[in-house]
């Protein structure tokens, strides 16, 4: 790292510089609170006349994803970035590109709610994002950065994931990281793809050329009930090997813990103060951090509750996360859940002071 240019930069600015860096063809959105400079920041780099990267304010959120939608068909790597309420939005339209199979990338820095809620922070977004949100038994592969570093890095992951599976990503964060300032690194420029490398690695993608093929028809409709069972069948066996092959998680502090911490995103930063603190008072806790929401670590939090005496899931929200860490270790501990709502985000000490009631 010291042989690489460090930069000062919010979170939302180090989406925007990745994708123009990792070789993204286009941007389609729409700016809402607390992810604007997103789409300002490219329109501020112009990267249409660097790299050709489009840049597309769209007329609304529903737009924006069908433009995805449109661009992800022909084989194009693309995406867009919204907030909570501009995501739900968007949700018909990622349905649409998880039954189609078409990769992309989806940005949610999230804020509170329901409703129009709060500018403010929040991680309430974790239903809509790992359980599906819009219709139908579909997956996205989501991840959660908890430093501006990550912001950067896991937009190239996203779009590798993306491609490599043939579904769409998400980057769920929030308000915290994405208007935070760090010092980072940016990830080295790649070259967009060439139309002739575009056909060669995505087969599937509708991209004009028919005089040596048939044309590819993109589109998640099937009116054969059996034929579309077929197709669900297909799609949650490709969901069970990303869960098998692309499961990320970060562990501190635990080999000695008798409590644990689950936290994602910017909950995870606030819990690894909070142990500090405890660890100061002889109480022994760690922290898992799941990168990947889904697939999320089950096993892992699995295994972990058979070490430790109990879990506190700390999420900004009013608890979510934690039915899945329930599930994982099958109510064989107490599993706890501490979260703030209405964009306050909760104080290291309150953390700790959940800890000791559930002790």
């Amino acid at each position: 790292m010291a042989d690489q240019e460090v930069t000062l930069m919010k979170g939302n600015e180090a989406i925007a510089h990745a994708a123009i860096r990792c070789g993204c063809d286009g941007y389609f959105g729409y700016p809402i609170t607390p992810q604007s400079e997103v789409l300002e920041t490219l329109a501020e780099q112009k990267p249409w006349e660097t790299t050709g990267m489009v840049v597309l304010q769209a007329e609304s959120e529903v737009s924006s994803i069908n433009m995805v939608y449109g661009g992800a068909g022909c084989g194009k790597k693309v995406m867009t970035s919204s907030s909570s309420p501009g995501v739900s939005l968007m949700q018909e339209g990622i349905s649409y590109l998880a039954g189609a199979e078409l990769p992309c990338l989806v940005v949610n820095v999230s804020r509170g709610g329901p409703g129009l809620g709060t500018i403010q922070p929040s991680q309430a977004d974790y239903f809509q994002s790992c359980k599906g949100g819009g219709h139908g038994d579909y997956r996205l592969i989501v991840l959660a950065p908890s430093s501006v570093q990550e912001m950067a890095d896991f937009v190239d992951l996203a779009f590798e994931l993306a491609f490599k599976y043939r579904n769409p990503a998400m980057i769920l964060t929030d308000g915290v990281i994405g208007q935070m300032m760090e010092k980072i690194v940016l990830p080295p420029f790649k070259p967009r793809r060439t139309e002739e490398e575009i056909i060669k690695q995505c087969p599937w993608a509708a991209t004009g050329r028919l005089k040596t093929r048939k044309p590819n028809v993109i589109t998640s409709l099937e009116l054969d009930p059996s034929v579309m069972e077929e197709i669900n069948i297909r799609l949650q066996n490709k969901y069970k090997v990303i869960e098998e092959k692309e499961v990320r998680y970060e562990e501190f502090m635990l080999e000695d813990a008798e409590y644990a911490i689950v936290a994602f995103g910017s909950a995870a930063r606030i819990g690894k103060k909070a142990i500090e603190m405890a660890r100061a008072e002889g109480i022994k806790v760690g922290l898992l951090r799941p990168i990947t929401l889904w697939p999320f670590p089950t096993k892992e939090v699995a295994a972990l509750g058979k070490r430790v005496k109990g879990i506190l899931s700390l999420e900004i929200n009013a608890g979510q996360m934690v039915e899945d860490i329930r599930l994982a270790v099958e109510c064989k501990i107490p599993v706890e859940h501490y979260g703030r709502l209405g964009g306050i985000i909760p104080a290291p000490d309150e953390v700790v002071d959940a800890l000791k009631r559930m002790m």
